[in-house]
C-alpha cells in the first residue's frame, strides 16, 4: 500500500452538467409515524409562514429543490448554470435574491474566470440571473451580505484578502477602497458579520508544516465595521496561531459567543464576543471527533459550522477523504465523516457534545439547517472508493437529510445519490422566500 493522499479541496470538474439525482435511499424505521408540524423553536416571526427552497451546486450548475418538511425529503427542480465552479452562495437579508460566487481555480492553476452573479428568486424558488455579474480579481472562496443588505463582503484565499462591495438597488456594483492595508493572514477562508453589523471577522486558516515548509499559523482577523470600511484590525491568535486553523464562524443569536470550527485541530472554540471585541483566547475548546484520543489520520479535518436560531444547538461537520492504493485504485484510507451536535448552555456559551452522526457519505463540505429547526441537509462533494470485507464498491456524492430532534440530535433519514461528472457537489444552502 501507499501513503494515505487526500484530493484537492478545489473543483475537480468544470464539464456540463448531467443528471443530478442517481438514486435515493429511505432509512427504514423513521418516516413510518404520524408526523405532526409544531410550532417555530428558532426564533422565527410570527405571521405567514414563508416558503423554503434548498439549493446544491455541482460544478458551474446551481440546483433547486422542492423541501417537503413534514416527510423530509427533497425533490429537484430546475437550474441555473453560472459562468464557473459554483464557490459559495448567500441571500439577501430582506429581497428575493441570491448571491452566488464563481471561480475556474482548478488546483495550482489560478484560473482567470471569478465572480459573483445575482439570481433573483420567483415564487416556486427557481432562480434567474439578473443583470451581469460582478466580476472578481481571484477565487472567491466565501461571500457574505450584512444585515441591512447594502454591503457584500468577499473573501479569497490565495492570495488571501477580503474585499467589500456596495449594494445598489440589489446588485453589487462599486469596491470600496478601505482606508488603510489589510493584514488578511494565510488562506482566508470565510468572512462573516457578527449579529451586531457592526463587526467583521475573517477566519485565517494558516497551513500545516509540512517536509519542506514550515507552518503558516491561523488567525481570526477582526475589523470594526463602518459604511463599508474596515477599520482597527486586530489579530486573535492564541499561542502566536501555532496549531490555529480556523476554518469558519458562527455567532450566539444574542452575539455573546462566536462559535469557532478549528480545522488543524479538529475542536470547536468558543470565544466570548461583547461591543464588537472579541477574546484573545477562548473559553473552551473541545474535540469534534467520536474519539478524540485514537491517532488522527492524514485528511481527517473539522468543517463548516452553523449554530442554531435558538443558540440552544451547534452543528460541526468532520470531513476525512484521504486514501489508500489498494490493487491499483484509491481506496478510502479511514477517518470519520459526521456531524458532531453540542449542546450549548445559554447563560455560559459552554458546548458539550451529545452526538456524532455519521453522514454515510465522504467529505461534507457544506451542509444547511431548515428554518423551522427540524431538518438537517449535508452535501458531500464527490464519490468514494471503500474497501469492505475486501470488496471495493463506490459510495456516490451524496445529500444526506437528517431530522433534528427536540433535543438537538440527529435521526438519518434518507440519502440522495448525487451525479459528479459536471464537478463536486461544493455548496449547499436553505432560503426562505
Amino acid at each position: 500500500m501507499s501513503s494515505p493522499t487526500s484530493f484537492d479541496e478545489l473543483t475537480l470538474d468544470r464539464r456540463q452538467f448531467g443528471a443530478l439525482v442517481a438514486g435515493a435511499a429511505l432509512v427504514p424505521g423513521l418516516m413510518g409515524r404520524d408526523e405532526k408540524p409544531e410550532g417555530r423553536r428558532h426564533g422565527h416571526p410570527p405571521g405567514r409562514r414563508r416558503r423554503v427552497a434548498f439549493y446544491a451546486s455541482t460544478g458551474p450548475e446551481l440546483m433547486r429543490y422542492h423541501v417537503d418538511s413534514r416527510a423530509l425529503a427533497l425533490t429537484p427542480g430546475g437550474f441555473v448554470t453560472l459562468p464557473a465552479a459554483i464557490q459559495y452562495a448567500w441571500p439577501h437579508p430582506s429581497r428575493r435574491l441570491l448571491y452566488a460566487a464563481y471561480s475556474d481555480r482548478a488546483g495550482t492553476n489560478p484560473g482567470t474566470v471569478h465572480g459573483v452573479a445575482t439570481l433573483r428568486i420567483d415564487d416556486r424558488g427557481d432562480l434567474r440571473l439578473v443583470g451581469a455579474p460582478l466580476e472578481l480579481p481571484s477565487r472567491p472562496i466565501h461571500i457574505t451580505v450584512d444585515a441591512e443588505g447594502r454591503w457584500l463582503l468577499a473573501a479569497y484565499n490565495d492570495p488571501s484578502g477580503v474585499e467589500v462591495y456596495r449594494i445598489d438597488d440589489g446588485m453589487p456594483s462599486e469596491l470600496v477602497v478601505q482606508p488603510e492595508p489589510i493584514d488578511a493572514g494565510v488562506y482566508a477562508h470565510q468572512v462573516r458579520v457578527t449579529p451586531s453589523n457592526r463587526t467583521v471577522i475573517l477566519p485565517t486558516r494558516g497551513n500545516d508544516a509540512t517536509d519542506t515548509t514550515p507552518e503558516d499559523p491561523g488567525a481570526l482577523k477582526v475589523f470594526d465595521f463602518v459604511d463599508g470600511r474596515l477599520l482597527d484590525e486586530r489579530s486573535i491568535a492564541p499561542d502566536g496561531g501555532v496549531g490555529f486553523g480556523p476554518r469558519h464562524v458562527d455567532f450566539d443569536p444574542r452575539g455573546r459567543w462566536t462559535y469557532v470550527s478549528d480545522e488543524r485541530a479538529n475542536e470547536l472554540s468558543v470565544f466570548r464576543l461583547r461591543a464588537g471585541t472579541l477574546a484573545e483566547s477562548p473559553s473552551y475548546s473541545l474535540s469534534t471527533l467520536r474519539s478524540p484520543s485514537s491517532p488522527q489520520l492524514p485528511g481527517q479535518v473539522a468543517g463548516p459550522i452553523h449554530v442554531a436560531d435558538d443558540g440552544r444547538h451547534v452543528y460541526l461537520a468532520n470531513r476525512a477523504d484521504a486514501t489508500t492504493e489498494v490493487d491499483g485504485q484509491q481506496v478510502f484510507a479511514g477517518g470519520e465523516n459526521s456531524i458532531a451536535v453540542f449542546r450549548i448552555d445559554r447563560e455560559s456559551g459552554r458546548p458539550r457534545r451529545i452526538q456524532n452522526a455519521d453522514t454515510e457519505s465522504f467529505h461534507v463540505r457544506t451542509f444547511a439547517l431548515h428554518p423551522d429547526g427540524r431538518m438537517l441537509v449535508t452535501a458531500s462533494v464527490a464519490p468514494m472508493l471503500v474497501q469492505r470485507r475486501r470488496r471495493v464498491r463506490t459510495v456516490p456524492a451524496r445529500l444526506t437529510v437528517f431530522r433534528i430532534r427536540d433535543d438537538g440530535r440527529l435521526d438519518l433519514v434518507r440519502t440522495y445519490d448525487v451525479d459528479t461528472t459536471a464537478g463536486t457537489q461544493f455548496w449547499c444552502g436553505m432560503v426562505a422566500y
